[in-house]
């Protein structure tokens, strides 16, 4: 009886858009993890297409070969991943660019962003009623420019259906190996990481990246005069009520006025302000945790600790081996 044939599984096509001024860690960073994923028994086939077909320069000035335009591929398509840049306007106003996404996406299974890339989606309409994110320094503007799209500033990246868009440039490797993970499960996605000497979930969110993510305008005065006061000692004993008597209104009011304007409660801006704080004296000094505690006016080192791990995802003294130094710990 002769041998029946096994049929090997069909290749999975990954087509990462390129064009002038892309983040070259955006294209990059993607593709090596499906590529090495071949290497664990993946059938991973990426493909890099300009709206043009020609090689483009991205933004550090190296050259990326692209492989054809969209008539180049077959006709339906697994994932796409578009990259950004960061004069994110420049994209966005790039005609031939979104007919080429727009067109990819109808023919794909799910479509995915990374960085800046999210600007692309959103101004073909991807991610209308999605939630989303992008770079923490461009999670504003996304939403003041696409007000349909629900921008969430902190998660390394967003899965929402078939659309998954991923924060700033390494994100994009993130964003990768989590669909790695859904295609051929966790023990794959972890020997990719490991090759690549990645995490494989990175600990803690973007906030853990940026200096601080609460709003920092106010258009009422009121506001304003309470922020300035938090933010010139984040460490003096405020209260709700102090800090509505300094400024002459009732507590009930001044948390009317605050939440309409900032969206948070009074005491989480000051949370948020005296976070920053700690996170500033832990990145500059020698000061143990117990006195960054105390100079943030986060008071315990305890409740420093709850405030980092709901916050950041990582514990005081996590922060400070990983943000003071590159040097191995």
């Amino acid at each position: 009886m002769g041998r029946v044939a096994t049929r090997e599984p069909a290749s999975r096509t990954v087509v990462v858009t390129a064009f002038d001024g892309v983040q070259l860690l955006d294209v990059t960073g993607p593709a090596e993890v499906f590529t090495t994923a071949n290497a664990y028994g993946a059938r991973y086939d990426v493909r890099v297409v300009s709206p043009t077909g020609t090689d483009v320069r991205t933004s550090s000035g190296v050259r990326i070969g692209v492989d054809d335009t969209s008539e180049g591929l077959p006709a339906r398509l697994d994932t796409v991943v578009v990259p950004g840049r960061r004069d994110w306007q420049r994209a966005v106003g790039d005609q031939r660019l979104l007919d080429l996404v727009t067109e990819l996406a109808g023919r794909a299974r799910r479509i995915t962003s990374v960085c800046a890339g999210a600007f692309v989606l959103a101004q073909t309409g991807a991610l209308n009623g999605r939630r989303a994110t992008t770079h923490w320094q461009l999670a504003t503007q996304l939403a003041t420019a696409y007000p349909r799209v629900t921008v969430e500033t902190d998660p390394v990246f967003v899965k929402d259906g078939d659309v998954i868009t991923s924060a700033g440039v390494t994100a994009g490797i993130d964003l990768a190996l989590c669909l790695v993970e859904d295609d051929h499960g966790a023990d794959v996605a972890r020997d990719v990481a490991r090759e690549l000497v990645v995490f494989m979930a990175r600990p803690g969110g973007q906030s853990q990246f940026s200096a601080r993510l609460a709003p920092r305008e106010a258009g009422n005065p009121v506001v304003r005069q309470v922020m300035d006061s938090v933010g010139t000692d984040p460490a003096a004993p405020h209260s709700l009520e102090s800090l509505a008597r300094d400024v002459g209104v009732s507590a009930r009011h001044l948390g009317r006025l605050f939440r309409r304007e900032t969206g948070m409660t009074p005491g989480r801006y000051l949370e948020s302000v005296r976070l920053e704080a700690a996170q500033v004296l832990l990145e500059a000094g020698n000061d143990s945790v117990d006195q960054v505690a105390h100079e943030s006016g986060l008071g315990s080192s305890e409740t420093m600790r709850r405030v980092f791990q709901h916050a950041l995802g990582i514990t005081p003294t996590a922060y400070r081996a990983r943000f003071r130094t590159t040097a191995h710990q």
